[in-house]
């Protein structure tokens, strides 16, 4: 039997966290390893405890979830730690920030429980995870208003199938949603994003998404 998935718990209010470390603990593939109330508290204890993933709040004391995450989860972070945000509506450029950031992925807090459990363990196997109700609601509104004057241009690098592919993903259509719009095997969904995320030196989808919206490509 594979050991449970380790999983930290950051969010400043104690009943969001109590209720989070309270549903996770639940399952018999997850573990709550630690909770903390502030970013700073975040890094301290993902360092010290080497979570597979940690569930981070966006707006804290001392360190927000933001900062946290380019500490635990950023460029060059020596052993970055997979983070999943989770936010409310109100706080959609923070989340975009977050994403920018390195985490792998976004769930709003009052997302069913089925849908946190699913992120936390979708984020550990090194995928991303969109919440497809938001995806272009918030990246595009927020990628729009902080695109640079110079962004690079995804089309002298991709193919146009795989230009077709990057914006479907933009959308925030799955691997399956995909393959039954092209009429392609999911298989041939699954080169061609690979294709993409090497082609753009991308870590993953949540990545080609925003690049998506910040060069243009889909607005």
């Amino acid at each position: 039997m594979n050991a449970p998935l380790r999983v930290l718990v950051c969010d400043d209010q104690a009943l969001i966290r109590t209720g989070f470390a309270t549903i996770i603990d639940a399952q018999p593939d997850l573990e709550v390893v630690g909770e903390c109330a502030d970013g700073q508290a975040a890094v301290d204890l993902a360092g010290r405890l080497n979570p597979d993933v940690v569930v981070m709040d966006v707006r804290m004391p001392v360190l927000d979830g933001i900062q946290a995450t380019r500490l635990i989860a950023g460029a060059g972070v020596a052993r970055p730690v997979k983070v999943l945000v989770v936010t409310t509506f109100n706080l959609d450029e923070y989340v975009y920030e977050a994403l920018r950031a390195g985490a792998s992925g976004f769930l709003l807090k009052d997302a069913p429980t089925a849908q946190l459990l699913n992120g936390i363990r979708t984020v550990a196997t090194g995928s991303a995870l969109l919440a497809p109700e938001v995806t272009r609601q918030l990246v595009g509104r927020y990628a729009a208003r902080i695109r640079p004057p110079e962004s690079a241009d995804p089309e002298s690098a991709l193919t146009p199938r795989e230009l077709e592919v990057l914006r479907l993903i933009a959308n925030g259509l799955s691997n399956g949603e995909i393959a039954a719009t092209l009429v392609i095997s999911q298989e041939t969904v699954k080169t061609y994003v690979s294709r993409i995320l090497a082609k753009l030196g991308l870590r993953d989808r949540v990545q080609a998404v925003v690049h998506a919206y910040r060069s243009g490509l889909v607005t």
